[in-house]
């Protein structure tokens, strides 16, 4: 599988994922549940940062079946930098922390 098939997968499951968002996002609108817009924007971020992720394996392979040279190495990077840094921001987005913190675990709080 070449690098245009798996971008092509992450086009498909970020626009895919985007769709079911929306419509499980309207559904949940007509019912009146709590929280419908935390969900959808939660729901999109999670699709989004995957689909980033078969992005950059994409680059790779595109990169590594091409006769490396330092411009192609350095455009690499730059395209897995900027990727890596939206699903940083992303996961703050969603989670609150940044993705190197601990999750916090119920339960186990500790009071003095």
């Amino acid at each position: 599988m070449g690098g245009a098939a798996i971008e092509a997968m992450a086009v498909l499951l970020i626009a895919g994922a985007f769709l079911w968002a929306s419509v499980r996002f309207l559904v949940q609108r007509r019912k009146q549940a709590g929280n419908s817009c935390e969900t959808y924007k939660l729901s999109l971020g999670r699709s989004l940062s995957l689909g980033l992720e078969f992005l950059v394996a994409a680059y790779v392979i595109r990169t590594v079946t091409m006769t490396p040279t330092f411009t192609s190495i350095g455009v690499l990077t730059a395209v897995i930098l900027t990727p890596t840094f939206l699903s940083w921001s992303l996961v703050v987005e969603m989670e609150g922390r940044w993705p190197w913190q601990r999750a916090p675990v119920a339960g186990s709080e500790v009071t003095v």
